[in-house]
């Protein structure tokens, strides 16, 4: 008689953030589509972020026809996650932050080389939700008397060579194994009486109500 416990069915598994983000990204097409209102999307949103199994993230996309005639992502299904995310022309590719401040976040797109400086300033530069105009990309950061914050979300391969002089390039965080198709991001650059930090977090969870509906 064997001891081993028999593998759980498909729908009882554990979904992952990964799973979610997937159902949430075919439920915002859908918006755009016409074919959910914002009340019917904001209903299954939260469901989504709420969902512990397949089993109960499955519904929310069930009759929902897949992607531009492509076939819907099954939660679980393996998946690169950066697919359709590297590719196209940066959206900007200069931040200037002088005695002021500067930001880039939500939905752009990294172009091949970017150069960010502060000067008596910050600046802050979000990758989460962000596509890439190459699979690697080069963020040359100068700080002078300033800061300038890069965040990444896990998976995505660091390689941080800035030198700081009475400043500091710093990486505190650890992004984790890299995913598969994830770009990689080049940080160099000088800090002096600066610094330029790099932090790992998860993506955003997509913003409710009017600013909601005024991102889509």
């Amino acid at each position: 008689m064997s001891d081993e416990r028999p593998e759980k069915p498909l729908p009882e598994l554990r979904a992952s953030d990964a799973d979610r983000d997937r159902v949430v990204e075919r439920l915002r097409d859908a918006v755009a589509e016409g074919r959910l209102d914002m009340e019917e999307f904001e209903e299954r949103l939260e469901a989504a972020y709420t969902s512990r199994t397949y089993a109960e993230l499955e519904p929310l996309t069930r009759d929902l026809p897949a992607p531009a005639g492509g076939p819907v992502a099954r939660p679980g299904a393996t998946t690169e996650p950066w697919t359709g995310r590297i590719g196209g022309a940066g959206s900007s590719a200069t931040a200037v932050a002088v005695m002021s401040g500067f930001q880039r976040k939500g939905r752009w797109t990294v172009p091949a080389r970017f150069d960010a400086v502060a000067f008596w300033g910050g600046g802050e530069l979000d990758l989460r939700e962000a596509d890439f105009a190459q699979r690697e990309v080069v963020i040359n950061c100068v700080a002078v008397m300033g800061g300038i914050q890069i965040t990444v979300p896990p998976g995505v391969e660091v390689d941080v060579r800035g030198f700081g002089f009475m400043g500091a390039f710093d990486q505190r965080d650890n992004p984790g194994p890299a995913e598969p198709g994830a770009p990689r991001v080049v940080v160099t650059g000088f800090a002096f009486w600066g610094g330029v930090e790099v932090k790992v977090k998860k993506r955003k969870r997509p913003l409710e109500g009017p600013s909601l509906r005024k991102e889509l």
